[in-house]
């Protein structure tokens, strides 16, 4: 009788720690996939106390949080025959733990390797210019191709940003003779501009003095003053003939009668 207690005791102890070494807890990040047999369960487990089976059932845990993947730095040749060393990064979370855990091997491994190549082809088929300009275009199709190809396993693509492009010393120093050019060219153009308003302005200035006589006058009385503020300057005038004209008008004179 005492060893079929005993036994009944053991047996008793045995299924208690099998209950309790089913007895799980998920976080709130993530989720718990059970196999059940070797057959997986369709509905996720969790967060909070899960119960699994022991010796019938298995689980697997899968985070639900945003990972940030860093895409290893890439040798890359442009549309334009031009060599660059681009890396980005990528944003992306499981939405599906079921087919993350059944679908692919290792996610995170199959990501990463998807991010390259496509990092590798779409900036294959871009100009350098674009690819220095136009950075947000190339993030949105970077993002687009990635999360289309990663869907299948439960993988949603937030956000692909290029964080670095590097370019080899000569192509630096091309890039900076050519913005050293085009700011000489548009200083250029900008002076030239500035010379043809100077000339048109003249222009109309002095069609407005041969249709005013006497604004000329008033011009040079107006430059003498100038003149004449200087202390150290000395003014040799010219009397033009005009001006004597206007006096001898004045006084009511002829220039026969002033011979």
């Amino acid at each position: 009788m005492n060893g079929w207690v005993l036994l009944l005791l053991v047996v008793l102890v045995a299924i208690a720690l099998l209950a309790v070494n089913g007895i799980n807890i998920v976080p709130e990040y993530e989720r718990a996939v059970v196999f059940r047999l070797g057959r997986v369960d369709d509905d996720p487990r969790g967060p909070g106390l899960v119960f699994i089976v022991p010796l019938l059932e298995t689980m697997q845990k899968v985070n639900m949080q945003v990972v940030t993947e860093d895409i290893q730095p890439q040798d890359i040749i442009t549309r334009d025959n031009v060599t660059v060393k681009v890396n980005a990064v990528a944003y992306y979370r499981v939405v599906d733990p079921v087919r993350a855990v059944v679908g692919v091997q290792d996610y995170r491994f199959a990501t990463s390797q998807i991010a390259q190549t496509t990092l590798r082809s779409i900036i294959g088929q871009a100009d350098l210019d674009e690819l220095l300009i136009n950075r947000d275009e190339i993030n949105s199709r970077l993002q687009t191709v990635i999360d289309e190809e990663t869907s299948p396993w439960g993988i949603k693509v937030t956000s692909v940003e290029v964080k670095d492009v590097e370019l080899d010393a000569n192509m630096r120093r091309a890039m900076a003779r050519q913005a050293e050019a085009e700011r000489d060219r548009r200083a250029m153009v900008i002076n030239a501009q500035g010379e043809k308003e100077a000339a048109l302005t003249l222009s109309e200035a002095a069609r407005d003095l041969e249709a005013h006589p006497a604004a000329m006058q008033l011009r040079l009385l107006s430059t003498m003053s100038e003149i004449a503020s200087e202390q150290n300057s000395t003014l040799v005038l010219p009397i033009p003939v005009e001006l004597l004209r206007f006096l001898d008008a004045g006084r009511g004179l002829s220039p026969e009668t002033r011979a």
